[in-house]
């Protein structure tokens, strides 16, 4: 025999017999992933992307959109679905459980075990009872970090696998495959196009109707200020038209889940997009490149120096699940068919119920320490506080909040610990500084009290009133200020 063929010969012997120790490898790892973590993994997640894709592609409601956008912009019909190809590839992902419990997992245990000392609690002590085993869950909760992807999804790996609608801003490799690979689709969030909207809502309603599990923020983005913005509900609506059949209907929960940290890695960067938004300069590329590169340097520095402080608090609230069809049944109790309805009044109903979902993620917000003391020092007109007064202050602040269920962290602790925790983040932001018996709050630090106080205010009652005239966010003067204050 010719060598070289012997040697081709051998070569692809080999990568066969390389290829099935992979699988083999990879198989039994699955394995061991699911038999430690026990979740819930929706099994239509782990359709191959090319069935799904072709089972849109076959989809009546995206063919007639076709015809329609063709018609509309003079395209030819095969340009219009090479149109449609490009937003199926970008919508469906690929979900893998080797990549979400074994290297995603992973991943996130060492970084936020880095940065945060994380908490889970639940507003029962079984979410989940009374389910049905085919339950279709989604949850809803607010968006005050990037960060808030991992954090939940770490709190719910041993429940379920999340599939989280992911903004644009994760559209850059890696990024895209990463979050793909752990089953989240892209959306565009202020794109118009009727064709593009036809084919997001047909794959939304393609994975509810088959129990994918869903993490959905409907607030859009993140938050400025500090405080819940107003809900979107366009993933929402297209989630609950196929609640039409009453089977579905009864299998479909909602879930509010909360989250808030002592430390959100973004929030000198939100509040300086806020100042912009407010008539200021809008910060420049390279700045913001430099900011990061000394955020970087400076806290590699303490990490090699082994000065390293972890950022407090990432805490996250589970609350009760919601019944669609006790929502459904109340509405025909008042005489409205909720998919009889044209699109302006459905989307009324749906906000109204969002709205309301979103009022128990505000209850269910958990207080952390940096929060509940900068709601305290937000009640003060001085810029000096003094301790005994800032300890009252957040005393009185402790005992209101148990009325309307908010989540108070280190309950177990004197309200002096509390403060003695939270005047430890707030001096390494040079927020605070300590001055006799009391506290001075520097002028760069007035922009993220309010921030961090805007989180809780709403929980506070009479309170909200004094934190909100106190409320000295971003404007025009502020802007240089926070560009050139340290990390």
């Amino acid at each position: 025999m010719n060598p070289r063929w012997w040697h081709l010969a051998v070569a692809v012997l080999a990568a066969v017999a390389a290829w099935r120790l992979a699988r083999t490898f990879v198989r039994r790892t699955t394995r061991r992933a699911l038999i430690r973590f026990h979740p819930r993994v929706d099994r239509y997640k782990l359709t191959n992307k090319r069935h799904i894709v072709a089972t849109l592609r076959a989809d009546p409601e995206i063919a007639a959109a076709v015809e329609r956008h063709a018609v509309e912009h003079g395209e030819a019909v095969t340009r219009t679905w090479a149109r449609v190809d490009g937003y199926l590839d970008e919508i469906v992902p690929f979900f893998s459980i080797l990549a979400y419990y074994k290297v995603g997992y992973a991943v996130s245990r060492v970084l936020l075990n880095l940065f945060y000392k994380v908490s889970v609690e639940y507003q029962r002590p079984d979410p989940f009872r009374g389910l049905p085993r085919d339950a279709v869950v989604i949850y809803l909760m607010n968006h005050r970090s990037n960060a808030d992807y991992v954090v939940v999804a770490y709190a719910l790996a041993g429940d379920v696998s999340l599939s989280y609608a992911v903004g644009e801003w994760a559209r850059a490799f890696p990024l895209e495959y990463i979050f793909k690979s752990f089953g989240s689709y892209f959306i565009r969030r202020r794109y118009r196009e009727p064709l593009y909207h036809t084919v997001l809502a047909r794959y939304v309603q393609l994975i509810t109707r088959n129990g994918v599990t869903q993490g959905i923020f409907p607030e859009g983005g993140l938050t400025r200020d500090g405080t819940l913005r107003p809900a979107k509900v366009g993933l929402l609506d297209y989630a609950f038209s196929v609640a039409a059949d009453p089977a579905m209907a009864a299998r479909m929960y909602v879930i509010p889940v909360a989250i808030n940290y002592d430390r959100v890695l973004e929030d000198r960067s939100l509040l300086a997009e806020l100042g912009a938004r407010e008539g200021g300069a809008r910060p420049r590329r390279w700045a913001q490149l430099v900011d990061v590169a000394r955020y970087l340097v400076f806290n590699l520095g303490r990490l090699l120096t082994r000065r390293w402080q972890r950022y407090g608090r990432a805490a996250v609230t589970i609350g009760t699940p919601i019944p669609v069809s006790g929502w459904l049944d109340e509405l025909a109790g008042r005489g409205t068919d909720l998919f009889a309805l044209d699109r302006p009044a459905r989307l009324g109903e749906v906000q109204q119920f969002c709205d309301q979902v979103m009022d128990r993620v505000g209850a269910l917000i958990p207080v952390t320490p940096v929060c509940l003391a900068c709601a305290a020092l937000q009640t003060f007109d001085s810029e000096f506080v003094r301790k005994a007064e800032l300890v009252a202050r957040m005393d009185d602040l402790r005992a209101v909040l148990p009325e309307v269920n908010a989540r108070v962290l280190r309950v177990e602790r004197s309200t002096e610990e509390v403060l003695d925790r939270a005047y430890r983040m707030l001096r390494l932001r040079r927020v605070v500084a300590r001055v006799g018996e009391g506290y001075l709050i520097l002028a760069r630090g007035r922009p993220l009290i309010s921030y961090y106080a805007n989180a809780v205010a709403h929980l506070l009652g009479a309170y909200a009133a004094g934190i909100r005239s106190r409320d000295a966010l971003p404007s025009q003067g502020t802007l240089a200020e926070l560009g050139a204050a340290k990390p």
